[in-house]
């Protein structure tokens, strides 16, 4: 498999309905480790902008959204459009820190529909998950996951994808359909959340943005391809 053509689709299969129920977020900032400047890799955002990740999971999370979402003539890359940036957010906010989520247990292995049933946290379930994916990833390809090549990361994505590598103690596909959630939650929700920058996925599909209404166009665009520069929250603040 060719570095530069990896098929983005094979991960983002399912994509429109990605997005719905964004997190609350916070607005602070917090003090990120001093290693982080030396460990994160090219294109991403700035270090000081991290809430919650460390140096590990920011170059995790920066590699497999390249990795999902790679630079083509579709868009930029899942780093360019501030995916990592948007899981930062979500996991410094509430959700991160598992508000509303009855986690008092007993908790059983629970059936796909049933949706989260564990008793970490989002944040902690991810740390644990960069962990895992990394401790593997030495075993299997004798680096971490993020100093692999494209190809290798794409071989190790499919891998957990389809259930076949060995998480000592951690549910791998349970890691990798939340993984694949939240990269395409980043990419396609309200750039006002961190992920999405300017607006890139949005301009992709052709997609209007936050105006819900058109009642005013449909005389003037009757027949006709309506196109128009997309609207987020923050163009209405």
């Amino acid at each position: 498999m060719a570095e530069d053509s990896i098929p983005r689709r094979n991960f983002l299969k399912g994509a429109s309905a990605a997005g719905a129920g964004v997190a609350t977020l916070t607005t602070g900032f917090q003090t990120v480790p001093a290693q982080a400047a030396a460990t994160a890799q090219a294109g991403s955002v700035p270090v000081e902008a991290w809430l919650v990740l460390t140096a590990e999971e920011a170059a995790f999370f920066s590699a497999s959204a390249d990795t999902m979402i790679p630079a083509d003539e579709l868009s930029p890359s899942g780093t360019d459009c501030g995916v990592p940036v948007f899981i930062d957010r979500q996991l410094a906010g509430a959700w991160g820190a598992g508000a509303k989520m009855y986690r008092a247990g007993p908790f059983h292995q629970g059936l796909p529909e049933q949706g989260y049933q564990l008793a970490l946290t989002p944040r902690d379930f991810f740390a644990a998950g960069v962990q895992a994916t990394n401790a593997w990833s030495r075993k299997t390809y004798g680096e971490e996951f993020d100093r692999l090549t494209q190809a290798q990361r794409a071989e190790a994505l499919k891998t957990m994808q389809d259930g076949k590598a060995e998480f000592d103690g951690f549910d791998l596909k349970a890691f990798f359909q939340r993984l694949l959630a939240i990269t395409m939650e980043g990419f396609f929700s309200d750039p006002v959340y961190g992920g999405n920058r300017n607006k890139a996925s949005w301009r992709m599909l052709g997609f209007p943005g936050l105006p819900a209404t058109y009642a005013d166009k449909i005389d003037q665009y009757r027949n006709k391809r309506y196109v128009t520069e997309p609207q987020s929250i923050a163009d209405f603040s």
